[in-house]
């Protein structure tokens, strides 16, 4: 048997959330996903607030993942104690609010979410990834097991595959917002993609105002992001694995808009 998981890129502002209301049930069932795994840390723009995040739960989504916005929204963290699907990346400090992986039920076993972080150029104050992700399945058992790594760097998500392959059924990139071309299984049957991409405006520089964005790089003076109006889009990656062994059978790039 098979189970298919739908990854989506992450969330940006009203323009993504919107989208994400609109679109992702019958998304979902287009593409006969079994459970749905988004990435919402940016659906207030830059972080994202408890209302935001139960919008896209009651949209159809079975786990949510965050990263480097975690902490922008103080809200957040009494949230995170409280929610068994919201997950923020295990690699930050272990008293830090919130769990950084959870096992959900299936008709075929557990599957495991697991989120992390990576640490070239992020701002962040975080354990090896790595490490982090060897002992968290030292300890697990489960067959399916996939993970979002949140990291800038291309390199450091290629590396964390080829270290977890055959170990996880799948991972996938997150952050940089913009789809890459290389969904793949790997030698020892891990699925991959570099980055999901994003859900938000299609026009727009990764979901905010093209304009400001342009500014940014003239010089402007800083200050907070808009997200872009008009026309959304949603972008992703499917993973069907299979339930007895937890290898990864198909990994394809999705986009909707």
């Amino acid at each position: 048997m098979t189970y298919r998981v739908l990854a989506v890129g992450d969330v940006v502002g009203a323009t993504g959330l919107d989208y994400i209301e609109k679109n992702l049930s019958r998304i979902r069932r287009e593409l006969g996903a079994d459970f749905v795994v988004v990435n919402g840390e940016n659906a207030n723009v830059v972080g994202a607030t408890p209302r935001q995040l139960d919008t896209i739960i009651a949209a159809g989504a079975d786990a949510i993942t965050l990263g480097n916005h975690t902490w922008t929204r103080w809200e957040l963290q009494p949230y995170l104690d409280e929610s068994a699907v919201v997950l923020r990346p295990a690699n930050y400090a272990p008293q830090c609010p919130g769990r950084g992986a959870a096992a959900f039920r299936t008709p075929f076993g557990k599957l495991v979410v697991i989120n992390l972080m990576g640490r070239f150029t992020l701002d962040a104050n975080t354990d090896n990834p790595f490490l982090v992700a060897d002992a968290l399945l030292e300890r697990e058992e489960a067959k399916m097991i996939v993970v979002d790594f949140h990291a800038e760097a291309t390199s450091e998500k290629l590396a964390m595959a080829y270290f977890l392959d055959g170990r996880v059924s799948a991972v996938w990139g997150t952050h940089t917002h913009v789809q890459t071309s290389d969904a793949r299984i790997f030698p020892r049957g891990t699925g991959y993609i570099t980055d999901l991409g994003m859900t938000g405006a299609m026009e727009s520089v990764l979901g905010i105002k093209s304009e400001q964005s342009v500014g940014k790089f003239l010089g402007d003076v800083p200050r907070r992001y808009d997200c872009a109006p008009g026309p959304g889009k949603l972008e992703g990656a499917l993973f069907e694995i299979d339930t007895e062994t937890g290898a990864c059978l198909r990994a394809e790039a999705v986009r909707y808009t």
